[in-house]
């Protein structure tokens, strides 16, 4: 498959993906009912219309930075549109730093409390950083070291979407939803970071050919 196939069938995808995501969470269910449902001993600072509040921001700036980040990868884009490259790259970064702070907020809230708090807290740290190093080498003229630390960083998108994966496919295989959410949010990260290591050495190898 040509790197040009694969991207047109990863921007088919995304727009799925970022479609289902919004009509999930604003339509079908958007008071996260079922979410809700699987929370337990939740803190006396919990409150439901400041949550949801946060969490359709939330959703909202995801999908922003999934769409962005998946245009950015346009080779097209990057050399004869560098500008609006740019822009678009900085579009991303804000959007994941406010996905970020978002979720600092609702971190402490998460299905399975510390245990599931405390990797969403790193991966709101070490997310930023990962757009910082990527333009640090963008502007550096690093452009190889640049477009690995973007699907590093792009990867992480989608952490969301391979929680619920994996843990539906645990909870229906038996186990009780808040471990199955635990286990879910730890092998998103694992997930991302494997997935996005395997594109930066098929690319590599695809140069070398």
């Amino acid at each position: 498959m040509s790197i040009r196939t694969f991207y047109k069938m990863l921007l088919l995808f995304i727009s799925i993906y970022i479609i289902y995501t919004l009509a999930d969470n604003y339509i079908l269910d958007n008071r996260a009912s079922f979410f809700l449902e699987q929370k337990i001993d939740l803190r006396d600072s919990f409150h439901l219309p400041l949550w949801l509040d946060v969490m359709y921001v939330h959703v909202f700036v995801a999908c922003l930075a999934t769409l962005s980040g998946a245009v950015n990868f346009s080779r097209g884009l990057a050399w004869h549109k560098r500008k609006f490259h740019r822009i678009n790259g900085y579009v991303y970064a804000v959007s994941v730093l406010l996905v970020s702070l978002t979720s600092g907020y609702l971190a402490p809230y998460a299905t399975g409390g510390k245990l599931v708090s405390v990797p969403f807290n790193l991966v709101n740290l070490f997310w930023p950083i990962m757009i910082i190093v990527a333009i640090v080498h963008a502007r550096k003229g690093r452009l190889d070291k640049h477009q690995n630390w973007m699907i590093r960083s792009y990867l992480f998108c989608f952490t969301n979407m391979f929680i619920h994966i994996i843990s539906s496919v645990l909870f229906k295989a038996g186990l009780d939803y808040t471990l199955s959410y635990t286990i879910g949010v730890y092998g998103s990260i694992v997930v991302n970071l494997v997935i996005a290591e395997a594109i930066i050495r098929y690319l590599r190898r695809k140069k070398m050919v």
